[in-house]
């Protein structure tokens, strides 16, 4: 009996050995020194940001309704710049502006056939994050999308839109002063953290 719980040990030991997984990352340079080899690696960066610390109760509700928002928000950007991605070249591979016109009717329609319904439950403070996470994902302003895609007067007369409801649509996105909270939430979301 003891020599069939030593094999089953064994048996299992080598079993849990071999599911590991294989480290990918490549080996980029070694040497040796004084009979030991120092090997470097590329590895995966990790960013580390400080424990938030808050005044009060009310703060914190604050910032978590402000990751909710921003988690709701992130998916709609990232599928603006894959949208981007896709349909930039098409768009200034048509020869006259009434084909350009079309296509981008055609992804407007489609876009809100398959959004309005969620857009329409949106408060304002949910577009102005939008409006800063699609300048981060295709690093370009909203504004400058809309003047390259519908025209300068379509540019315009959404910023006054915009300004109507105290967004500006020429604003940039700045990781390092303004929008460093929404910067280390989006890392957060990227990294599976949020």
């Amino acid at each position: 009996m003891k020599r069939l719980l030593l094999i089953m040990t064994f048996l299992m030991g080598a079993w849990l050995a071999g599911a590991q997984e294989q480290d990918t990352s490549g080996a980029v340079m070694g040497y040796i020194q004084d009979g030991d080899t120092i090997i470097f690696k590329n590895i995966k960066e990790i960013p580390v940001f400080p424990d938030r610390e808050f005044k009060n109760n009310r703060q914190y509700r604050r910032y978590t309704r402000y990751i909710q928002k921003v988690k709701k928000v992130y998916p709609l950007a990232v599928e603006a710049r894959e949208l981007l991605k896709k349909y930039e070249p098409e768009y200034y591979a048509l020869e006259t502006r009434k084909e350009q016109r079309k296509l981008m009717k055609q992804l407007e329609k489609e876009l809100l056939d398959k959004h309005k319904d969620e857009l329409k439950k949106w408060s304002i403070s949910d577009g102005r994050i939008l409006l800063k996470l699609i300048n981060r994902e295709t690093e370009r302003t909203p504004y400058s999308l809309i003047k390259d895609f519908r025209g300068g007067f379509s540019a315009t007369f959404w910023q006054g839109i915009a300004k109507l409801f105290r967004n500006d649509l020429k604003a940039g996105y700045d990781p390092d002063e303004e929008d460093q909270v929404l910067e280390e939430i989006v890392t957060l979301i990227e990294l599976g953290y949020l």
